[in-house]
């Protein structure tokens, strides 16, 4: 005979109360877990790895005639994907396995975390890791292609070309950012590594966390021979991104914290690129 403790129940005889029936006739779109804190392993470019920590939404669809879903599953999946390098590819697998578990009709997940790159100072050679907010979105219909997002942000140094143009000599300069969220044709993907480069070149100079002597004197100089408004920075991204392999869709938003206003620039574009 099984013997049980008292005053517990087996899983048989607790009443499913998420499971039962809603009669007021609305269909959730959304309805999961979120603010979600967990490490992740994010693949890289050199084919290993970066444990990073997240913060993870994620959702299903919920029919009109179930009252609730079952939380619990989604923290599993979660616990379970979060042991295993994940990137586009394998964010449509958890999609996927969200779907089956939960029997929805479509999943959503949102993964925000910082991204560290190793940055060489351009003149003594010394490394240290830059930090990046990064974040993967991604929708997936059951029996269809993953709609999948990928957005970072971006600091930079811009010099403005109008104090050069009428200072007898400097010209005020400041730290901005450049952010990027884009969306490319199932099949295609590109790397963190990869965006992170092409937009830093867009800016006066890039941002380094470490500097020597040497290293400041290059970025002083390299701003004020490639003075930029924010536009200028905005423009030569867009056609950055255009020219990326099966970009479908991208949205920008540039803004430089001016340092002899206490206000910031900043410009935004958006747009649908034809395949």
């Amino acid at each position: 005979m099984r013997q049980t403790t008292q005053g517990c129940s087996t899983n048989s005889t607790i009443k499913d109360v998420q499971n039962s029936c809603d009669e007021r006739g609305i269909a959730i779109q959304k309805v999961g877990v979120s603010d979600v804190h967990l490490p992740f392993l994010i693949k890289t470019k050199s084919g290993s790895f970066q444990s990073v920590l997240a913060k993870i939404k994620l959702t299903v669809d919920l029919p009109q005639e179930f009252k609730g879903t079952h939380m619990s599953r989604f923290i599993e999946i979660l616990s379970d994907w979060s042991q295993k390098p994940v990137s586009c590819r394998e964010i449509g697998y958890m999609l996927t396995d969200t779907i089956d578990r939960l029997q929805a009709q479509r999943a959503h997940i949102d993964i925000n975390f910082k991204y560290f790159i190793e940055k060489m100072a351009p003149v003594s050679g010394l490394k240290s890791m830059l930090d990046y907010d990064c974040v993967f979105s991604a929708n997936l219909v059951r029996g269809e292609h993953l709609d999948f997002m990928f957005g970072i942000t971006v600091p930079f140094t811009s010099l403005c070309p109008c104090s050069k143009e009428i200072s007898l000599y400097g010209a005020h300069n400041q730290r901005g950012i450049m952010r990027v969220k884009i969306k490319q044709h199932p099949g295609k993907f590109i790397w963190i590594e990869d965006l992170a480069e092409m937009m830093e070149e867009q800016g006066s100079c890039q941002v380094y966390p470490l500097l020597k002597r040497g290293d400041e004197k290059y970025v002083t100089e390299k701003a004020y021979e490639n003075p930029k408004f924010v536009e200028d920075v905005l423009r030569d991204l867009v056609l950055t991104l255009r020219k990326i392999d099966g970009v479908q869709w991208f949205e920008i938003e540039c803004e430089n914290y001016e340092s002899i206003h206490n206000h910031s620039a900043y410009a935004a574009h958006n747009e649908c690129v034809e395949s």
